[in-house]
């Protein structure tokens, strides 16, 4: 039987009194993973290890069933990998965010989700200025970018910008956790700074203040580590074949390291106007070929550090109808059974604009099963599920068991 893990990032939230207080998963009109929950089983998984951080990279690595404690090494080496930045023996890869400062407060972790071409004539400008033969900055996609250290030391302090919008930046800077990482520390910091003073007066920021745009006026370095030694999902799970579908570097480079196809989607941004049509063709067509396939769909996250409940139920909207429903009407009609798991890789409140490590709602749809009693997907629903709390690898073994 072949695989499919549709990831709404993000998209579990908390109740909201704006709602009558339900979740924006069950206010939203969601028929056709309603659908797949009442003909499938449900339960809830844990996918933030005690002693991590709620961070997308943990997350995701936990809903692929890898060990976290063996193969995290931050975010910055997983992106590395998706951008082809092949990491060498002693390198520190970070993620690089541009941020949008005002005074001395954090606007927001994104410079107003500033775009790819405007990021990269910074990041090029940025690595003229500040690169050496120590360090390199490499452009990703929107706000996301990468910074190598040459001998970094790893063990640092390092505020997510999307923990903390709107204070003040500062008291937030990074900060070395054994002697040996201080230089390492004042480096950087040094670094944020410089960057603010050559990030002010250039032009592509000067036109989007003009444009009534949030300009991106300073680097956030964050998620330090080295090169991971991850297994392959082939090699964990006896697949021939794999793909992953994203827009976000960070899936993009769990992919590479777990032995997936990387399939590149025209239009998809991460956002709420990705190409979710383009994105449900593109993993019917990698159905075809491959065993697995990890759809990741990244809007209804973005629209929770926005704090925006409207555009955070709109995301869940699309992805049921613009997404599921594609990837339902057509798996109906194919002979070859697949089986489709549902669920977010960690809930985003919009009230509190990040991460939490609460265990996340799941459904399996296998043709042909035997389901438990839900009949809708949300975060409550499943409680009454066949399953009560999954962690580490037993969400995607009950998933592919055949």
């Amino acid at each position: 039987m072949k695989t499919i893990i549709i990831l709404g990032d993000g998209m579990a939230d908390e109740p909201i009194e704006a709602l009558g207080g339900k979740t924006p998963l069950q206010f939203a009109h969601t028929p056709y993973m309603d659908k797949l929950a009442a003909a499938g089983v449900t339960g809830r998984m844990k996918t933030v290890a005690d002693g991590f951080h709620p961070g997308s990279e943990v997350a995701n690595l936990a809903v692929l069933g890898y060990d976290l404690p063996k193969v995290y090494e931050g975010r910055g080496v997983l992106e590395a990998a998706s951008i082809g930045v092949t990491l060498q023996p002693g390198e520190m890869a970070m993620r690089c965010n541009l941020i949008c400062t005002e005074g001395d407060i954090l606007k927001n972790h994104s410079a107003g989700h500033i775009s790819t071409e405007e990021s990269d004539e910074l990041i090029q400008f940025l690595n003229e200025k500040l690169g050496s033969d120590r360090v390199k900055f490499y452009t990703g996609v929107s706000y996301r970018h990468l910074l190598v250290v040459k001998d970094g030391d790893k063990r640092l302090d390092c505020t997510p910008p999307h923990d903390v919008p709107l204070q003040p930046f500062k008291p937030l800077m990074i900060k070395s956790e054994t002697a040996e990482a201080d230089s390492t520390a004042e480096l950087l910091n040094s670094l944020i700074l410089k960057s603010q003073e050559l990030l002010k007066d250039h032009p592509v920021n000067l036109k989007r203040m003009a444009a009534g745009k949030d300009p991106a006026n300073s680097i956030w370095p964050w998620s330090p580590g080295y090169r991971p030694a991850m297994e392959t999902m082939q090699e964990m799970y006896g697949f021939s074949k794999g793909a992953v579908i994203s827009a976000v570097d960070l899936i993009r480079g769990i992919g590479v390291y777990a032995g997936l196809e990387v399939i590149d989607v025209e239009g998809a941004t991460g956002l709420y106007d990705t190409n979710y049509e383009g994105k449900a063709e593109a993993a019917l067509e990698a159905l075809k070929t491959n065993d697995f396939v990890y759809l990741h769909i990244e809007a209804s996250d973005e629209a929770g550090h926005e704090g925006d409940v409207n555009l955070k139920l709109k995301t869940i909207e699309d992805l049921d109808n613009r997404v599921v429903r594609i990837l339902y009407e057509a798996l109906q009609k194919w002979d070859e059974p697949v089986a489709i798991g549902i669920l977010p890789d960690h809930p985003t409140p919009c009230a509190i604009r990040t991460h939490t490590g609460e265990p996340v709602p799941f459904l399996i749809y296998k043709p042909g099963q035997t389901p438990d009693s839900v009949t809708c997907f949300d975060e409550f629903s499943v409680r009454k599920g066949k399953y009560n709390v999954l962690e580490k690898d037993q969400f995607i073994k009950e998933l592919i068991k055949e």
